[in-house]
Order: structure tokens, then C-alpha cells, then sequence
């Protein structure tokens, strides 16, 4: 705890201050403090405009290129953008009112309970000196206050989260009701996917400071057991030699602290990329399969991204799908959808009866090949099912092999990483652009980030070619031909080889570095949250259902915001990079290499969440 340093211009400066004017003060004479309320929220509109209004009028540009108009009806369709995304029910207004107002509500409390703006807190009380329990009265008002910094920190982001929920909400259901956006979407929360958003990173923030907590605890154990803070009145007591004797003992505590550190900091690594590789994989096995069978459940936009890099054919698709709800069968043929796979195969210019489920063979074995041999089928010997050709949708045939299984996958992969060195070049090049320009033409600097996107799109290429070549694997390789009298209903269907691929190919992930692994764990865990949950969780349905997201988001987003001020260390990835920008400004890590050390009142200085061997009721 602490007491307030006598003024030199002597205590009657601190006596009944005004605190009107000492919030006046600090609301106004500082602001130019980056970290002022005031230009938190300057920087929290522009980035969330950028987020909002950006995408929208890129599409707008796209439609009115694509689909030919009216001016009139652009300049209205432009308007109305402008007018949803810059007013006060827009996203940029609303995520502005929980940053900015949070830290305007905090800074206000801070101010209310230490009123006097220089007011330094210097004098640590020791605890001999508490008196039956209670503090000494010298210590001021705002040591004495039952919440800690960090608390009131929350408190004050849960009200202002309140109001911005409310305000998405009935922004965009009001948007939604105007006639312009499907009903479907109009059914659908408003913030589902950003409650997911929030969900997962303020999740990952209380994970990321249990690991830092438990890493921590014996070092700094060690740390304080050691003997350099003896007083010379005691090494007097213990002889001459006692002070050499104490100093070794010092040397080697600390080395042993320091040693002790770093497992922990090993363990804490070890530990943390261990789960988010599971959480990858879990989380692609989900969401692959629901690409195949269920793609309701994901984004739209995030389907397409699939769709394009996967170079799937729709109507391969459609007949899983089918093959599914027992409308496509080996076995009992199919009087509705019979022509998707006869069309797909004469487009790729082979027999229409090569995807007719009325000749092909459900079973492996001596019949199967009696009717491959009709069908002139030369690569499907012992099995049956779909041939290979329809399944890799011509990919290779342009050399010939469009039925080999290892052709395919090979040339998915170099597909692939083409396309994902198209994508990670940007994402690694651009913050190196943004924040350090020139070292974009020093070697050293640029060779690392250009491995780095390598290594990225290495780890989407193998992502995608393990996933075809698991389903090859499994209907064509090895498993079909172990076990031919297992009907290629349940190989094709969506526990066979879809589930097998699912399954296989999130193990990629391992080559990527620990750091990328953390971020597309986080990146993919809102998408299989929401791929998971009740269709109608996610619907703007039962007032129970509202109410339950509503708190959600705004525990979420109010513990992330209190972590980004109090505890920035346990955020990690583009979390901590756009939080760290907004409440810090220049002076955030990646602007500027120093750490500024606080101890006015206010503003609040970023005080660590004690663990529970600091807080009040857990001291004996």
C-alpha cells in the first residue's frame, strides 16, 4: 500500500481538493498524452472505419463494376453506406464508445478517488506497521480503496461494452430491416461472429496469464529468498566473515533463480504451442468437414476462400452432400441426382457412365472388376466407387495423369503455394513496410521475412495436398483394398474418407513456427465455435438466447480492453498488435523501444493482475 510524499509546498496543498477541477485537469491538460482517453478514441474510429467502411466500399466498387446501373442508383447505394458505417449505430462509433469511453470512465474514477493530480505514491507501508488489522491513516484515499486498479479498469469497460452491444445490434438489424440485405442474413445476430471474436482472444489472454503465472512462481520465489537485503547492523552481529559468505549465497540464489526462469519460460512455450496445435487441428478437422457436408455453418466469404484454393467442383460436392442424406447411393442408385457426376465427367471429356451410380460398383473385388473392364476402367482394379479421374476433377490429365493419386496431390501442392506466396509475401513484408521501411533493402532483414512467408505457404501447401491425398489414401490406396466388402457408400460417405482427410490434415501446423501456430489457432477457433453451436444460437431468436450472447460479448471485449491496459503481455498476435496501437499510440512497442514508467495519479500505471499470494484476502 501506499502513502502520499508531504508537498514541499506543505500539506495544506493537499487539503480538500477540488475535484471538479482536478478531473477538469487531468481530462483536458493532457491531452497530449498519447495515452489520453481522448486520442485512444481518435485511434480506435479511424481503425475500426478502416475495418468497416474499407470492405464496404471495396464490394460497392466490385458491384458496380460487375453489375451495370444507374447513377442514381449508385450514388444512393454509396450514400447509404456512408450514412450506415459513419453514424452513431455503425461499427466504428460503437467499438469507439467501448475503447475510448472505458478509458474515459477509468481515468474519471482514478481522478475522483486521488483528486489532487501530483500526488506521488512513494511510501511503502510495511506491514509491521498495520494496527489490528486496519492501515495506518496516513495512507491516502486512493490506497485504501477495496478495488484494484485493474478491477475498476473492468468494471468501467463492462459499462461501455454494454452500450456499444446495443448499439450494433439495433444498427444493423435496423440496416437489415431496410430491404437491402437477404432475409436470411437478417435472421442471423448481428454480432455473432465478432462475440466469437472476443470470445476466443479474451479466452486465450486468461489461458497466456495462467501460463505466465505458474512459470513465474518459483523464480520469483527464488528471487526474493535472497539474503542481499540484510541490514549492516545484523552482518555486524554475524562477524567479518559473514558478508563474504552471504554474498556467494546471493550469487548462487540468483543464478539458480535465473536458471529457474528460464525452464520456465521454456515450459511456458513448450506448453502453449502443444495446445495451439491441437486447437488447430481440432478446429480444421471441424470446419473441413463441415466445407464438405455442412457449409452453412462458415462464413460465406470464408467458403469461397476455400472453395477457390481447393479447386473442388461443385458438383463433387453436391453428390457427397447427397451421398449423405441417402439421396446418391452405390447400392440403390439415385432417381433424382443421378446426373451431377454424368455431367462432371463429360465436361472433363471421359464416359458419361463413369459417374452414373446405377452401373457403378459399390464393392470391391472379382465383380468389380468384371464391370471396370466394360467400362474401360484400367486403374481401379479390387474396388470400387467413383474412379479417381472424376475425383481429381482433371488435374493432370493435361500429361496423361489425370488417375494417378500422387499426380494429383503434387499438383495441388505447387497450386497452392503459388497462391499462398501471393498471400503470406503481403502479410510479412507489409508491417515490415509500415513500421521499419528500410529494412526492406538490407538482407538480413528481408531474407528472414521472405523465409518466413515461404515456410507459411509451405504449411498451406501441405495443408491442402495431405487432405486429397488422405482421401486418396483412403478410397483408392489402401484402406478400400484391405477391406473391398465394405460398400464405397461408407468409403465416400462422410465418416470415410472426408472424416479420414479431416482429420490428417490440420497435422501440418507443426510447420509453422510457434508463433504462427498461436495466431492460426486463434484465427480458426471462432469459425469451428460457430460451426459447432445450434443453428439457432446464432439467430436473432428466443430473448434468452440474446441476452446470453450480449453478456458474452461484453465480458469479452471488457477483459480484453482490461488486459491490453493492465496486462498486456498475456494478449498475443493481432490482438496485441491492434490493441497495443490503440491504447498506446507512438508509444506502443513496435512504434517506439522504451517503456514509460508511470507513478502519477492519474493517469493509472499499468499494474499487473496479482496472483493470489499478493491479493488482500489471501495475506495471513
Amino acid at each position: 500500500m501506499f502513502a502520499l510524499t508531504p508537498s514541499p509546498n506543505g500539506p495544506s496543498q493537499h487539503q480538500n481538493p477540488n475535484p471538479i477541477r482536478a478531473l477538469l485537469d487531468s481530462l483536458t491538460t493532457t491531452i497530449s498524452d498519447p495515452e489520453h482517453p481522448a486520442q485512444i478514441a481518435a485511434r480506435t474510429f479511424a481503425l475500426g472505419l478502416s475495418l468497416s467502411l474499407g470492405p464496404s466500399i471495396l464490394s460497392f466498387i466490385l458491384v458496380t463494376c460487375t453489375r451495370p446501373s444507374s447513377v442514381k442508383a449508385r450514388l444512393r447505394s454509396l450514400v447509404y453506406i456512408l450514412k450506415r458505417e459513419l453514424g452513431i449505430t455503425g461499427f466504428a462509433f460503437a467499438i469507439t464508445i467501448a475503447v475510448g469511453g472505458g478509458a474515459a470512465l477509468e481515468r474519471i474514477w482514478q481522478t475522483l478517488a486521488c483528486p489532487h493530480p501530483r500526488a506521488e505514491m512513494v511510501t511503502l507501508l510495511h506491514p509491521n506497521e498495520r494496527h489490528g488489522g486496519r492501515l495506518d491513516p496516513k495512507v491516502s484515499v486512493y490506497s485504501q480503496s477495496k478495488l484494484a486498479p485493474y478491477q475498476k479498469a473492468f468494471l468501467a469497460n463492462v459499462v461501455t461494452s454494454s452500450l456499444s452491444v446495443i448499439i450494433l445490434q439495433r444498427g444493423r438489424r435496423r440496416s437489415h430491416s431496410t430491404g437491402r440485405t437477404p432475409v436470411l442474413l437478417s435472421r442471423r445476430s448481428p454480432t455473432f461472429d465478432l462475440t466469437l471474436l472476443f470470445l476466443v482472444r479474451s479466452l486465450d489472454a486468461f489461458f497466456q496469464a495462467y501460463l505466465f503465472r505458474r512459470s513465474t512462481r518459483e523464480s520469483r520465489f527464488l528471487s526474493e529468498r535472497t539474503p542481499s537485503a540484510v541490514s549492516p547492523q545484523h552482518l555486524a552481529i554475524l562477524g567479518p566473515d559473514a558478508g563474504l559468505s552471504l554474498s556467494l549465497a546471493d550469487v548462487d540464489l540468483k543464478k539458480e533463480a535465473a536458471r529457474h526462469e528460464r525452464e520456465a519460460k521454456e515450459w511456458h512455450r513448450r506448453i502453449a504451442t502443444r495446445v495451439d496445435a491441437f486447437a488447430f487441428w481440432a478446429c480444421s478437422a471441424r470446419i473441413m468437414w463441415c466445407f464438405f457436408y455442412q457449409p452453412h455453418r462458415l462464413p460465406p466469404t470464408y467458403v469461397k476462400w476455400i472453395m477457390s484454393l481447393a479447386r473442388v467442383d461443385r458438383r463433387l460436392l453436391d453428390a457427397l452432400r447427397a451421398l449423405r442424406l441417402g439421396q446418391w447411393s452405390y447400392i440403390h442408385g439415385s432417381a433424382t441426382q443421378s446426373n451431377l457426376l454424368i455431367s462432371l465427367s463429360e465436361d472433363l471429356g471421359l464416359p458419361a457412365t463413369w459417374g452414373d451410380p446405377e452401373v457403378l460398383p459399390a464393392f470391391g473385388g472379382p465383380g468389380a472388376d468384371v464391370i471396370w473392364k466394360a467400362l474401360d476402367v484400367r486403374n481401379r482394379r479390387g474396388i470400387g466407387g467413383v474412379p479417381c479421374e472424376l475425383v481429381h476433377a482433371g488435374v493432370g490429365a493435361q500429361w496423361g495423369l489425370g488417375g494417378s493419386c500422387i499426380m494429383n496431390a503434387a499438383a495441388r501442392a505447387a497450386y497452392a503455394f503459388i497462391e499462398a506466396i501471393a498471400l503470406y509475401l503481403p502479410v510479412h513484408f507489409i508491417p515490415m513496410l509500415l513500421t521499419r521501411p528500410r529494412s526492406i533493402l538490407r538482407l538480413h532483414r528481408a531474407l528472414p521475412a521472405l523465409l518466413a512467408a515461404i515456410r507459411s505457404a509451405t504449411f498451406l501447401s501441405a495443408f491442402l495436398s495431405s487432405y486429397w491425398f488422405s482421401i486418396c489414401l483412403t478410397r483408392t490406396l489402401v484402406l478400400a483394398r484391405l477391406i473391398p466388402w465394405v460398400s464405397h457408400d461408407a468409403w465416400d460417405g462422410p465418416h470415410g474418407g472426408v472424416l479420414a482427410a479431416s482429420l490428417i490434415c490440420g497435422g501440418s501446423i507443426w510447420i509453422e513456427n510457434a508463433r504462427r501456430r498461436g495466431e492460426m489457432a486463434l484465427y480458426v477457433l471462432p469459425r469451428a465455435l460457430r460451426a459447432s453451436l445450434p443453428d439457432r444460437w446464432s439467430k436473432s431468436g428466443p430473448r434468452g438466447i440474446q441476452i446470453a450472447e450480449q453478456t458474452v460479448f461484453v465480458l469479452s471485449l471488457a477483459s480484453l480492453l482490461t488486459f491490453a491496459r493492465h496486462r498486456p503481455e498475456s494478449l498475443r498476435g493481432l490482438s496485441r498488435w491492434t490493441l497495443a496501437f490503440v491504447m498506446k499510440g507512438p508509444n506502443a512497442g513496435f512504434w517506439k523501444k522504451r517503456t514509460m514508467e508511470v507513478t502519477t495519479c492519474p493517469p493509472t500505471p499499468a499494474t499487473p493482475l496479482p496472483t493470489a499470494s499478493q491479493s488482500p484476502q489471501y495475506e495471513r
